[in-house]
């Protein structure tokens, strides 16, 4: 349906065909989905499912569909469930109550205006972040942060809603320190445009024009509003970059050698492992990915002898350069020239010899870089098994002592996790120069379920083996994941994807309370939107 066409929608029923029909008005029939697998999918994570299901899926094509929707689906009564790509693991887009609708935004992918003489780029809220690179890499430009490893699935919306770390991170922060503005749909289908926005006042350049309201949504979990149209600054493609990688003895070292090469500020990106999680990547590749990355890595290359000369040292290295029992850490330098980029390794390689690191080939790190949207097939573990990550972020000087308090609860618990098949990983990378994340990873023998089979690659998904329910493994699971959560707290924590999973509001003081429901009783004063996340109230019962 055009947008000319769409008119202001009637109250109507809480009537299910009713609504159906009204909503199929404003994006076509067709657009709307109601079928037991699709409703099944969607009420679930990669986490778990929900007690409910869905009623429908709807699925507009732009923010004039979208505000449409939301109003007939206030005038009706009924919570709205925002989902993006569904990587979710916190439950953050699945239907709270038996009278939910799931917005999709898988229609709304465009990129909409691309301005290097401005240096922004508009796009809908439901174009994944390898869509933005590939767009802007022709003009020699990019985001400051420009995505997740999840990017060739994860939604900009799904992502400034729950927030992301990974490439830029360590120079540019997170997703949401990237948005110049945005345009949200509030929940009575009323439209909001943030910061400065040109003579036309549709022309977005500049975040800041008094308070900063973009920021309101950036990690809501998708409570505040629903997010259609982000505007991101851009900067000038690096043309130089190079990584370097180490293997350190202890993870509390390897963590005080990269909270010092935070504070330097010389990373671009860093990323660390642990063991137990090296261990999975290598069982995970086979030889068709070693060949995919070989490949990627030459084709990234400027000229054919730098080109040869990876590929060598590569092949060379093979998969036996990290000591089994060792904690590796790859960090990519990015800069405007080639002695810039140097002298950043240069301080890498003197802070990590600070701390007996050894430095080892750069393997990942340059796959990492040659391939950074892999397809999500890492969801799931080399077996099949199930795979679910908790994380917090911490600060430089905590992190060291946070990590050896999970490291000992993990150890207390090896004998149950050995006997019911459980595996654990952390996951290392910073923010900024003042903040580590740390994600710690369960592998247990649960078998995949419609969510996965919904992203992983059909070919990988065939060579995996269907595991049971593994009921005891993942009470365990869920256990150690509350226990981390819990330390978590002790080192006063920050997370991403919030969604109904980690505590949010018993960490905030009375006043910030105030302001918060303030908001939320501003623009979504029946809470419609996404009912429970954030620590908000549930939904009260049956829509009326």
């Amino acid at each position: 349906m055009s947008e000319a066409t769409i008119t202001a929608t009637p109250s109507i029923s809480n009537s299910l065909t009713a609504l159906k029909g009204v909503l199929g008005g404003i994006v076509g029939a067709e657009n709307i989905r109601d079928d037991d697998a699709s409703r099944a999918l969607f009420s679930e994570d990669i986490w778990d499912k929900s007690a409910f299901t869905t009623m429908l899926i709807v699925s507009p094509a732009n923010t004039t569909e979208l505000a449409a929707v939301v109003k007939a689906a206030a005038d009706a009564g009924v919570s709205i469930a925002p989902r993006g790509a569904g990587m979710s693991y916190t439950g953050g887009y699945y239907p709270a109550d038996a009278h939910t609708i799931s917005l999709d935004t898988s229609r709304m992918n465009r990129v909409l205006k691309v301005s290097p003489d401005d240096m922004t780029i508009t796009v809908e809220a439901g174009a994944s972040w390898k869509t933005i690179d590939d767009t802007l890499a022709p003009m020699g430009l990019r985001l400051p942060f420009w995505g997740p490893m999840s990017g060739i699935w994860s939604t900009i919306g799904g992502g400034l809603s729950n927030l992301n770390a990974m490439f830029g991170c360590g120079h540019y922060g997170t997703s949401s320190e990237s948005v110049i503005a945005i345009t949200m749909v509030l929940a009575d289908g009323s439209v909001l445009k943030t910061g400065a926005r040109g003579p036309d006042g549709d022309t977005p350049f500049y975040r800041h024009y008094g308070p900063d309201l973009a920021g309101l949504f950036m990690g809501d979990a998708g409570t505040l509003g629903i997010k259609a149209e982000i505007t991101f600054r851009l900067m000038q493609r690096p043309a130089f970059e190079d990584s370097a990688s180490f293997s350190f003895k202890t993870g509390p070292i390897m963590l005080q050698a990269l909270g010092e090469m935070a504070r330097a500020g010389i990373a671009a990106e860093t990323c660390g492992f642990d063991p137990g999680l090296t261990k999975v990547r290598m069982k995970r590749m086979g030889m068709t990915a070693d060949v995919k990355a070989l490949g990627a890595v030459m084709l990234k290359e400027k000229n054919i002898f730098k080109s040869l000369l990876a590929a060598f040292k590569i092949a060379k290295a093979g998969r036996s350069f990290i000591e089994e029992e060792e904690y590796p850490l790859h960090i990519t330098a990015e800069g405007r020239c080639a002695e810039a980029v140097a002298a950043d390794l240069a301080k890498a390689r003197e802070i990590a010899k600070k701390y007996d690191g050894v430095e080892i080939a750069n393997t990942i790190a340059k796959v990492i870089r040659a391939m950074p949207f892999p397809p999500p097939n890492s969801i799931l573990g080399p077996e099949g098994e199930s795979w679910i990550p908790v994380h917090g972020q911490v600060s430089l000087s905590n992190a060291p002592k946070m990590f050896a308090e999970i490291k000992a609860y993990f150890d207390s618990m090896q004998a149950d996790y050995d006997r019911l098949g459980i595996h654990n990983g952390f996951l290392f990378s910073t923010l900024h120069n003042n903040a580590i994340v740390m994600e710690p990873v369960f592998f247990w023998p649960k078998g995949y379920r419609p969510i996965h089979e919904s992203m992983v690659e059909p070919a990988h998904l065939a060579k995996l083996k269907k595991l049971g329910d593994a009921e005891e493994a993942t009470a365990f699971v869920t256990a150690g994941r509350e226990m981390v959560k819990r330390i978590c707290e002790k080192y006063g924590c920050a997370h991403f994807q919030i969604g109904r999973s980690y505590k949010y509001r018993e960490s905030r003081n009375p006043a910030f309370l105030r302001v918060l429901d303030a908001v939320k009783a501003t623009v979504d004063p029946k809470g419609q939107f996404n009912p429970g996340c954030l620590g908000f109230p549930p939904a009260k019962g049956d829509a009326q």
